[in-house]
């Protein structure tokens, strides 16, 4: 089926043929990550703007690599080089860039929404990079296309993601991906920060470690997101790591081959352990790898590209 969609907003509303589109499209792209000359021709002469108005560190060094791997020029803006911080409005930024002929905008932004406020305002594609605690669409898919790379098809393998839901945008993309693929998904960590209301979502809500463990075939650490908690959602880290903090002795409650996963950055002794964070079941590396053959994917996909271009090898321009 052809790729019809012009931004790349959320997980939630893609279907399950379209996450699988983008899979096989990274598939397609990693494979030239691996030749002497990395770029391909596909995005040349396009105009790619990055602007984050919120800290990051692999999402943006992700998408601004992915670009270039595509031989697009690339403009990435923070927050504290943009006009942002004189009280220019985030219409007035995106209208201005779309004004300078810019072709994308990669937008993260604190406020959930605001990439679903300019593609209504502009008529270039809007790609979220994270939005607030909503959705981080592009985490999500590298996260899923890893999962997919060792453990094949997702339906029926259980996933367990530890640790603050409540505010991760990480951890709802994964929900929506991990259900339309068929994955029995366990939301585990303090009733503060896992409330029940999550199951509305087709996941399973669990505060006991050692059970929600004792069958995942995946298991994904969050960190705790003091930015974005108003109050205290439990006493103390320390009284978080000794209940719900991975160690070697709780790793051992996980099968024999889980993998453990981490979208970054890692809070090392809070949420995991040095020593599992750079094991041989850790995977966190290639996730970051992976992302960058997933934004690929995305920006070609999303400036017009068509899937079956990249899949038979042709020249994708």
């Amino acid at each position: 089926m052809p790729w019809t969609r012009q931004h790349l907003l959320t997980l939630e509303e893609l279907s399950l043929a379209e996450i699988n589109q983008i899979h096989a499209t990274a598939a397609a792209f990693k494979r030239t990550l691996t030749r002497s000359v990395k770029k391909v021709p596909a995005l040349r002469g396009k105009t790619i703007v990055n602007l984050f108005l919120e800290p990051s560190t692999r999402t943006r060094m992700a998408f601004d690599m992915a670009a270039k791997r595509l031989s697009a020029d690339v403009i990435s803006l923070d927050g504290s080089s943009s006009s942002t911080t004189k009280g220019e409005t985030l219409r007035d930024t995106a209208q201005n860039i779309q004004a300078l002929q810019a072709d994308m905008i990669v937008l993260r932004h604190s406020a959930a929404g605001a990439p679903l406020y300019l593609s209504r305002i502009l008529h270039i594609p809007v790609i979220n990079a994270g939005d607030g605690a909503h959705e981080h669409p592009t985490q999500g898919l590298l996260d899923t296309f890893t999962m997919k790379e060792h453990l094949g098809k997702l339906k029926g393998r259980k996933v367990v993601i530890l640790g603050d839901i409540l505010f991760s945008r990480v951890a709802r993309s994964n929900i929506h991906a991990l259900t339309k693929m068929g994955a029995a998904v366990t939301l585990v960590g303090p009733s503060t920060l896992v409330p029940h209301w999550f199951t509305d979502l087709g996941v399973q809500v669990s505060h006991d470690l050692k059970s929600a463990l004792a069958d995942a075939e995946v298991v994904m650490l969050l960190r705790i997101q003091h930015e974005r908690q108003a109050s205290g959602h439990f006493p103390s880290l320390g009284e978080y790591t000794g209940m719900f903090g991975l160690n070697k002795t709780r790793a051992s409650w996980l099968n024999p081959k889980a993998i453990i996963m981490h979208p970054g950055p890692i809070n090392r002794g809070v949420e995991i352990d040095s020593e599992l964070a750079d094991g041989e079941r850790s995977v966190i590396l290639e996730q970051v790898t992976n992302g960058i053959a997933i934004r690929m994917a995305v920006l070609y996909l999303c400036s017009g590209g068509q899937p079956e271009n990249v899949y038979s090898g042709s020249d994708p321009n």
